[in-house]
């Protein structure tokens, strides 16, 4: 039978079926024929299809190639959806509206704000997680603040104790190179300007003369009093200071505004006396006049610390004998206290003594006698140098002076006193390397300076108490937050979180901050949910709230940061994630706390200073505007003191503390926080307003609805309140009875004023007082206090805003002398009486002599003897007196003190070193209020322009020019503030008494 039909099918066997059908090799072959068959069938199918695909695509091609395209249905580039794929969305325009100098895709742009190590530095004394478990206890930990005037050594000492401490290429090659590192000085623009402008942190595990090694919080500050917000931020933050003084220098504007701070914020001050070398390299001073400046230069730091601190068993005195004096040279290397010389001194000399009753005497008036071998108060018959001299300087200036003289023998010579030996290839360095080499073999790290600190400065737990009283909002009484209070005081990890946010550091793309914080009780943890207290929070207006996630934690450690996971009491952290509604400082609590007990934040920072300089910003493209808003917001939070507004003009305006402030707000305005052209008005200063006599008559103000009227007059207040309520040394949260017996007692108020304190204005710590000196028999109280709250907000309204130029009103009290009151309370509301009372106050303040209040600057300037006139020329010009003058004890430099008007000090620093020829400096801060003579109301007086107005003139001259630059008219307007009535007494008092308006 065959195995197929006729027609060639197969009816064989099935293929796998083995029972019939041949072996498996027949079956295979058979297989193999029909693959092959059925593969060239295919193949010559497709011949046949390219065959006829070829004949189809030649005839579209020669149809393509004879078709007429027009110029406008031409394609010559690809399209978007062909380059990009399917779904992309395309722009068509008709008119490119790019500018020629923007490109079509800007590159990508790296903003630097800080030089940061690639690799995090070992440290080469103790590992990282050894630092950071000390860090967490509290009863080890010391936070100190570095603080002192323009270059007298802050950076270099913060240098000296950083390369003592870390492995770090760059420093640890500093020993044979002769150029300062600034490793604090992390901003580029600090190490431009060699000039630190912000407070940068540093923890560091320290050695101490016994060994161990203790962990310490260090802040180096900025020393340019126009940075002195940052200075406020660290003492928040830090326990004690450590005040670093040039011992050429001494005593100056900012470390006695330093000693202020300190003594306001109630921390310890410990001084350390650098640049020791000055004495010996630039002054050439003899070891025993060298004494004698150090010995000076103590003195005054004695002298401000007794007026700022008073002179109690608690005085921070610096001392030398009691360990609070640190002598050194942070630029070569080297630091000690008596104590550590004095054993240094016995080490070298192969001695057992005493070495804190050695140290008792190598200070003040005491002498070594050779023949007994005994200390006396009396030199010998023969003479001779007191022991400081003897035992400390004669050797420092013996080694000093043969390294300058480049005599390997004798430097030998010299280092053989103190038992230090140098290799021979040693002795060949430069001057420099050679005794920072030397002397740092001789003193060794800085275990003095550690162990003063150790004694004298408090660690975190110790002064927790005292931090809490001074900073918390809350009532600190047993009755009131006590549970948070106590875990506070106690640094407790596991009581209520309260975290203290001093200071906001840009990251590196400029568009958030990092919060620098203070942890004072609770754990903070990373991914912890917390709520955010601003400065705006009490338990009255919980408004200035917001609930965040910390989404990072470091330790922060200037140039790179140590992640942590969580934050104990004591340390300082940098928080991530909490920012976004944090403008100046805040408070960081638990997400769910204030359930039971009343929630309250620490208070808001205290500046020494008043940011007076004023400068108008706009964006050179009106479509930037909001870009320079918002980079206007980022500025406002990274400076303390900064103060942006938009004026009612609409104006942005920038308020700093001075030129080199706002420069530096301005540089980081246009290439950190915005890539925006912005235009700078020219700068002036902040007035303020006030009156010099009493309301020549009672003033009074109507409601718009005709039912309620409010009478006041306005006198100049009492000369020092305004100072004492400005600083807090009165406040209105006081008690009544001890609130009277302060006005009883320091300005000889009467018991019923000095009772009847309503409100400070423009807020609680303003400058303005209103009195209620009406009478129960005439006025009914209850009615009157019934308004209270809202004469009290119209108050505060009226001198935020004066009447003359809208500018802050200071210095003025108001009385209340009558009120009618409507019985209605709909008839009473704040919508009748808050303006009424605005209009009343203003009315009383125009009939009162107004006058305009200008800033005064101090100016603090050093200059040679033969640059005396110069600079008595250059104040007069500007209408600055000098206040003293004087020569610094030990130098050829005179120190200058001057008052210049800060409207008048606008390139003042640059227009001294001209007419010096660069050989004086000057520092000038704000420093009081002081009337602008002439009358600002007087009408007879007539401005020309291009011409310098007469002294009686300015004070017209500064309103109108105010007026105009916010767009208001040029006078006052008197139908704006006086009632039609009160129009008419003045007009009768005007014809009857010859009263002008």
């Amino acid at each position: 039978m065959g195995m197929y039909d006729e027609f060639g099918n197969y009816v064989g066997p099935e293929l796998d079926d083995d029972s019939d059908g041949g072996s498996g090799e027949d079956r295979d072959e058979d297989d193999t024929w029909m693959d092959q068959a059925e593969r060239d069938a295919d193949a010559r199918g497709a011949e046949g299809d390219r065959a006829m695909g070829d004949d189809e695509n030649s005839d579209d091609n020669d149809y393509e190639k004879s078709a007429i395209v027009l110029a406008e249905d031409k394609k010559y580039y690809p399209s978007a959806e062909e380059v990009y794929g399917a779904g992309t969305e395309t722009l068509v325009m008709d008119e490119d509206a790019q500018p020629l100098e923007e490109p079509i895709i800007a590159p990508l742009r790296h903003k630097k704000v800080e030089v940061r190590d690639a690799n995090v530095p070992q440290m080469s004394n103790v590992s990282e997680t050894y630092l950071l478990d000390m860090l967490r206890n509290p009863n080890l930990t010391r936070n100190v603040a570095v603080c002192g005037h323009l270059h007298h050594g802050k950076t270099s000492l913060m240098d000296m104790l950083v390369q003592q401490t870390h492995a770090i290429g760059g420093l640890a090659g500093k020993n044979t190179n002769e150029t300062q590192t600034r490793y604090c000085d992390n901003r580029l623009d600090e190490q431009a300007r060699c000039v630190s402008i912000k407070a940068t942190p540093v923890s560091l595990a320290l050695p101490a003369s016994n060994g161990k090694h203790l962990p310490f919080n260090l802040m180096d500050t900025p020393g340019h009093v126009n940075f002195g917000d940052e200075v406020t931020c660290s003492l928040r933050l830090a326990d004690s200071v450590l005040l670093v003084v040039d011992a050429c220098e001494g005593v100056m504007c900012v470390t006695e505004r330093v000693i202020a701070l300190a003594a306001r914020e109630r921390l310890p001050i410990v001084v350390f006396v650098n640049k020791i070398d000055r004495l010996i390299l630039e002054l050439k001073l003899p070891p025993a006049d060298a004494f004698y400046k150090i010995k000076h230069v103590l003195e005054e730091v004695n002298v401000l610390i007794g007026s700022h601190y008073g002179d109690d068993q608690n005085t921070p005195w610096a001392d030398p004998v009691k360990g609070t004096v640190c002598f050194g040279s942070a630029t070569y290397g080297w630091s000690f206290t008596l104590t550590q010389f004095a054993a240094i001194y016995a080490k070298a000399r192969g001695a057992e003594m005493d070495t804190k009753k050695f140290a008792a005497r190598l200070w003040g008036d005491s002498y070594f006698h050779p023949e007994t071998r005994t200390f006396s108060k009396k030199p010998s018959k023969g003479g001779g140098a007191r022991s400081f001299v003897q035992f400390i300087l004669e050797p420092l200036y013996k080694v000093y002076s043969q390294a300058v003289g480049e005599h390997p023998a004798s430097v030998a010579a010299a280092l053989g006193e103190f038992g230090v030996s140098l290799k021979p290839s040693e002795y060949r360095m430069n001057v420099k390397p050679l005794l920072r080499l030397a002397l740092s073999k001789i003193f060794g790290d800085a275990t003095g300076l550690v162990d003063m600190l150790k004694a004298h400065c408090p660690n975190s737990a110790e002064a927790a108490r005292a931090k809490v009283q001074h900073t918390y909002g809350g009532p600190l009484s047993l009755g009131g937050d006590s549970v948070s209070v106590a875990g506070m005081t106690n640094c407790d990890p596991n009581a209520q979180l309260r975290v203290a946010v001093a200071k906001l550091y840009p990251k590196d793309d400029c568009t958030a901050f990092d919060a620098l914080a203070r942890v004072m009780s609770g754990t903070l943890k990373l991914g912890q949910t917390v709520k955010v207290l601003g400065e705006g929070f009490s338990p009255d207006d919980e408004e200035d709230v917001a609930v965040k996630t910390v989404t990072n934690l470091w330790v922060y450690n200037t140039r790179y940061r140590i992640p942590v996971q969580s934050a104990t009491p004591g340390m300082w952290v940098l928080v991530e994630g909490v920012d976004e509604s944090i403008s100046k400082t805040a408070t960081l609590v638990d997400e769910f706390s204030g359930g039971e007990e009343t929630l309250w934040g620490f208070k808001p920072l205290r500046f020494d200073t008043t940011s007076v300089i004023k400068i108008a910003t706009e964006p050179l493209n009106p479509a930037d505007l909001p870009k320079m808003v918002e980079a206007l917001r980022c500025v406002n939070k990274s400076y303390p003191a900064c103060v942006t507004k938009v004026e009612e003009s609409g104006e942005h305006t920038i308020c700093g503390t001075g030129e080199l402030f706002l420069d530096a707000v301005m540089k980081d305005l246009r290439e950190l926080y915005s890539s925006v052209e912005v235009k700078v008005a020219d700068p002036v200063v902040t007035f303020t307003e006030t009156v010099v006599e009493t309301s020549s008559l009672k003033c009074f103000a109507e409601t718009p609805n005709g039912k309620n009227k409010l009478t006041m007059i306005a006198e100049p207040l009492d000369k020092g309140l305004a100072r004492d309520m400005e600083s807090g040394s009165v406040s209105l949260s006081w008690p009544k009875k001890k609130l009277g017996d302060f006005f009883q007692n320091k300005y000889d108020w009467d018991i019923l004023a000095a009772r009847s304190v309503w409100a400070f204005g423009p807020d609680l710590h303003g400058a303005n007082l209103l009195l209620d000196d009406t009478l129960p028999g005439e006025v009914d109280k209850a009615l009157l206090n019934a308004v209270k709250s809202s004469i009290v907000q119209g108050f505060q309204w009226g001198t935020r805003e004066g009447p003359l130029c809208d500018e802050p009103i200071r210095d003025v009290k108001f009385k209340i002398l009558d009120a009618l009151v409507s019985e209605t309370p709909a008839l009473r509301g704040g919508g009748q009486m808050i303006p009424t009372a605005r209009r009343c106050a203003y009315s009383a303040f125009l009939t009162a002599s107004p006058r305009l209040m200008e800033p005064i600057y101090a100016v603090e300037i050093q200059t040679p003897a033969d640059c005396m006139s110069a600079v008595y020329n250059v104040l007069s010009k500007r209408r600055g007196h000098v206040v003293a003058d004087a020569p610094r004890p030990g130098t050829p430099v005179y120190v200058v003190k001057a008052l210049l008007p800060a409207i008048e000090s606008f390139g003042f620093e640059t227009d001294l070193r001209y007419h010096t020829q660069g050989q004086a400096f000057g520092m000038s801060y704000f420093d009081h209020w002081a009337v602008v003579p002439g009358d600002p109301l007087d009408r007879s007086i007539v401005l020309r322009p291009l011409e310098p107005s007469p002294a009686q003139h300015l004070a017209r001259e500064f309103m109108v020019k105010t007026r105009r630059r916010k767009g208001m008219s040029e006078d006052v307007s008197v139908n704006k503030f006086f009632d039609q009535h009160l129009l008419m007494e003045l007009a009768r008092a005007e014809t009857e008494f010859g009263l002008a308006l």
